[in-house]
């Protein structure tokens, strides 16, 4: 995950915040660094579901309670540019509110130490503390002696009427350092893209 290191969230100081088909360089990159991090899942929080087919034509972004940090907008823009390029491409169009399913998200960026998470845009239902402490678990548990940072991305599909989670998956990738604005654009979309890979939508 791609971001701009003014944000300081690759600092070994950087401190809790309230609430958390991959390409062969980037598992190739994994491995050599040492780091594998899997989100084991439980029955009230899992870290991963896949219900089938969707029926949908249309979504819409989770609405947040409160408008996000001014800070944070540049990365939520990146984020949700990424989310509607990959559904458009899969005829699920993007609507400014009432979409056939609501699409959530939380990313969490940590290293060995800490990590820090933005929960702006998850469900009101899910309870963020769950999903980011089995980020932070999987982070400090990994066995790699070198310092590593690395971002991961859970996206959330949501049924906008019965508002049954049909969909959630999420990737971890490492943290570029200073990339350019079109190799950080690259990798978020990438990452997305690995996420969603596997969506499947009802003809």
């Amino acid at each position: 995950m791609n971001i701009p290191h003014k944000y300081h969230l690759f600092s070994l100081r950087a401190k809790w915040l309230e609430l958390t088909s991959a390409a062969t360089w980037f598992r190739a990159s994994l491995a050599s660094a040492g780091l594998a991090i899997v989100l084991a899942g439980c029955s009230s929080t899992p870290a991963k579901v896949d219900r089938g087919p969707i029926p949908a034509r249309t979504f819409s972004f989770v609405n947040p309670a409160s408008p996000p940090a001014a800070r944070w907008k540049p990365v939520h823009a990146m984020i949700q540019e990424a989310i509607t390029t990959n559904l458009a491409k899969q005829g699920i169009a993007k609507a400014d509110g009432g979409g056939d399913v609501t699409v959530g998200y939380l990313l969490v960026v940590g290293n060995n130490a800490s990590i820090v998470s933005v929960s702006d845009y998850l469900a009101n239902s899910e309870d963020p503390d769950k999903l980011v402490d089995k980020a932070h678990a999987a982070y400090t548990g990994s066995k790699n002696p070198n310092y590593f940072e690395a971002g991961t991305l859970v996206i959330d599909v949501i049924d906008a009427r019965s508002f049954k989670l049909l969909k959630r998956g999420y990737t971890t990738r490492p943290v570029l350092r200073n990339p350019s604005a079109d190799a950080r654009a690259a990798n978020i979309q990438a990452a997305v893209d690995d996420i969603l890979r596997d969506l499947r939508v009802t003809p």
